[in-house]
């Protein structure tokens, strides 16, 4: 690693001393240890989120990252593995993941698209759909929010997947203020220090954290290296007038142990794929971001007016040498009104957003990790206006009608400043009108009911429009979504279930011919994603706490000339997650984990190569007394896959395997053991 860990130790000193004024008496924030300083405007609590999402006539949940920093806690699948409705993988064992909901993004088994990635409610995606991981700190998260499909219209989203909000502390929730330290070790030269410090008073407040995460991996060529600074600060400017300034800055370096044969991978699952260890192939980059957001709270209205800006330099060594520089850019006004209208409750939300990003894109032929002679070099501009309009009406009592509309217009530049290889230039726009249509039922004060119809339109990433000879021609990607669903708690259960089904137009998947001839990435004709999404929580008896996350996938094409009734690849059948704790009174909690993937699922859209059916199985012990402001000490250790399964965690997505073999298998991480220890003051 290298800044030593003594650094952060004295960071995290440093973060635990008063912030002094000038003249170095007067503090200016103090943290409030008895009382609680007045709730933020910017960034409701999790009562709050959970009150605003029983108001979704969908699939919609809250995560508690208390609940799953129980565990290790680093990569995207630690903190949503229990999501409900989220497929969520790491990819040899990394922060990078493989993220989708409903099958979005199917054919994209790196990075994200489909989904729209939220941090406090301002977009961590880039203008073109694109997205990265790394950005996102599990251990600096309050909750998340995870809004699936167009359940997420309030954030103006209107893709397949939906939207998830990543919710940081600030000095005025439990889990932000005070001080906290950190430090998780474990297998494959597992380490995660982190440290972090709140202050409050009346009408300020600050917090901030500095986290590492560093592993030798569990394959070779798989070390990785990465450090974080987020933050924000928040002020009152008057009655129901807030403001608050986040900023993030992110060094990650990772190695990338590639892809294996299904025979590689039974033979030595910790291998790295020859060609990877060859070309020095790693991902790195730092990345700063900074985001304000002004919230106005008045007489049953808010507005939030937000604004955002990230740059990101990229260094990729793969098939080529990459070095990508982006800024994106965005604004966005979100007014809401909660009013009677007709003599009956309702609640209208209505905002614009807009967002623009530049990509300086140079490659250059890989010499073991050092560049060559250039090979191409682009200039990409994506920019998206969005509006959109949400009205939930009671139209009787208990029952409300949901309606809604997003109109989106989206624009893709890409200039070709090396046409040496085929001009690849390329200019398009596409303009939408997106309509939502759902009914809620609060069946008793516990019980939900609810079904939504909704369109959904996703232009392409510049991931889609680059990468082949000459420019493509590419349509976005449309489909009405049906989904159907309910949630609520009854006696010692609580629950979350949705059945959806999506019906796809112009699907962006890299396919062939009829005679076999590979065609890139294009518009596929009508595809089908339908499912269950299951999230269940039990508690038995009064020490006994089990909770499941359940998938059930089909995702097929829906009569195509080539590839008929076949299945998608590259996403299991089914996925269960399941955990059954023993907790005490007193804090102490210990039990079994398990996941298991009992079908085996096509890596081809042929449906020639399978990867294959596992289960694996864990444990995990831990104390942790009380949660949230001055918790004092907690404790954890976490086993996983105990019995040392070979499997794949994820797969790469091919057109034709024709039965054969191929590179396209990601294993999991063997057998693991990891501990950490968390004291706040």
């Amino acid at each position: 690693m290298r800044c030593p860990l003594p650094c952060l130790g004295l960071a995290a000193a440093t973060l635990t001393l008063p912030v002094l004024a000038a003249d170095g008496d007067t503090p200016l924030l103090e943290v409030i240890v008895t009382g609680r300083a007045p709730a933020s405007l910017t960034v409701p609590d999790i009562d709050a989120a959970r009150a605003e999402l029983a108001t979704v006539p969908g699939g919609a949940g809250v995560v508690e990252a208390a609940d799953e920093q129980r565990g290790r806690s680093s990569t995207l699948q630690d903190s949503l593995g229990f999501a409900t409705g989220v497929f969520v993988q790491p990819r040899f064992g990394a922060e990078e993941s493989r993220l989708s909901i409903r099958g979005s993004g199917v054919q994209r088994t790196f990075h994200l698209r489909g989904i729209r990635l939220l941090q406090d409610g301002v977009p961590v995606n880039q203008a073109d759909g694109g997205g990265d991981f790394q950005v996102l700190d599990p251990l600096a998260l309050e909750y998340t929010e995870v809004w699936r499909g167009a359940n997420a219209l309030r954030f103006g989203a209107a893709t397949l997947g939906g939207a998830v909000n990543f919710i940081s502390p600030t000095a005025r929730s439990p889990a932000g203020a005070g001080s906290r330290l950190h430090f998780e070790a474990g297998s494959h030269g597992y380490l995660r220090p982190f440290a972090s410090y709140g202050a409050a008073d009346s009408q300020r407040d600050g917090y901030l954290a500095i986290s590492g995460f560093a592993q030798e991996g569990f394959r070779e060529h798989a070390e990785q290296e990465t450090w974080r600074l987020s933050g924000n600060w928040g002020e009152r400017l008057g009655a129901g007038v807030e403001n608050r300034v986040w900023i993030g800055a992110v060094n990650s370096n990772s190695e990338l142990p590639g892809n294996l044969t299904k025979a590689q991978m039974r033979r030595d699952p910790t291998a790295a794929a020859a060609g990877n260890v060859a070309l020095d192939q790693q991902r790195n980059f730092d990345l700063f971001r900074i985001a304000d957001q002004l919230t106005l709270v008045k007489d049953g209205a808010r507005t939030d007016f937000a604004a955002y800006f990230v740059h990101k330099d990229l260094h990729h060594p793969i098939f080529q040498v990459l070095h990508q520089v982006s800024q994106d850019a965005g604004l966005s006004l979100i007014h809401m009104l909660e009013a009677p209208l007709a003599g009956r409750a309702n609640r209208l939300t209505a905002g614009v957003l807009a967002s623009r990003g530049r990509l300086d894109d140079h490659r250059w032929v890989n010499l073991a990790g050092h560049t060559g002679n250039p090979t191409a070099h682009n200039e990409g501009t994506a920019w998206n206006l969005e509006a959109f309009v949400e009205n939930q009406h009671e139209v009787i009592d208990r029952l409300w009608l949901v309606t809604g509309l997003q109109g989106a217009i989206a624009s893709r530049r890409i200039d070709d400043r090396f046409p040496s290889d085929g001009d690849q230039s390329y200019d398009d726009s596409w303009r939408s009108l997106n309509p939502k249509l759902g009914l809620r039922w609060q069946a008793t004060p516990g019980v939900q009911f609810y079904t939504n119809l909704s369109r959904s339109v996703e232009p392409p990433s510049f991931g889609e429009l680059r990468g082949g000879t000459g420019a493509p021609e590419l349509d976005a990607q449309t489909g009405w979504t049906l989904e159907i669903g309910s949630r609520g708690e009854a006696g010692p259960a609580n629950w979350d279930v949705s059945l959806y089904r999506a019906r796809i137009d112009g699907e962006l998947l890299g396919l062939n011919d009829g005679n076999g001839n590979p065609l890139g990435t294009i518009n596929a004709g009508r595809t089908i994603h339908q499912g269950l999404e299951l999230g269940l929580e039990l508690r038995p008896g009064a020490d006994l706490h089990l909770r499941a996350s359940y998938l059930l996938n089909d995702f097929r094409f829906d009569g195509d000339p080539v590839y008929g009734n076949k299945r998608l690849a590259g996403i299991p059948r089914q996925l269960l997650r399941t955990e059954l704790l023993w907790e005490t009174a007193a804090g102490f909690y210990a039990g079994p984990t398990a996941e298991w993937s009992p079908d085996r699922y096509p890596v081809d859209l042929a449906n020639t190569l399978y990867a294959d059916d596992y289960a694996i199985w864990g444990f995990k012990a831990g104390w942790q007394p009380k949660r949230g402001r001055n918790a004092g000490l907690s404790l954890f250790i976490e086993a996983r896959n105990l019995s040392d399964t070979t499997y794949a965690a994820t797969t790469g997505v091919i057109a034709d395997a024709r039965g054969r073999d191929s590179a396209q298998f990601l294993p999991g991480d063997g057998r693991s053991v990891y501990a950490g220890v968390d004291y706040r003051f």
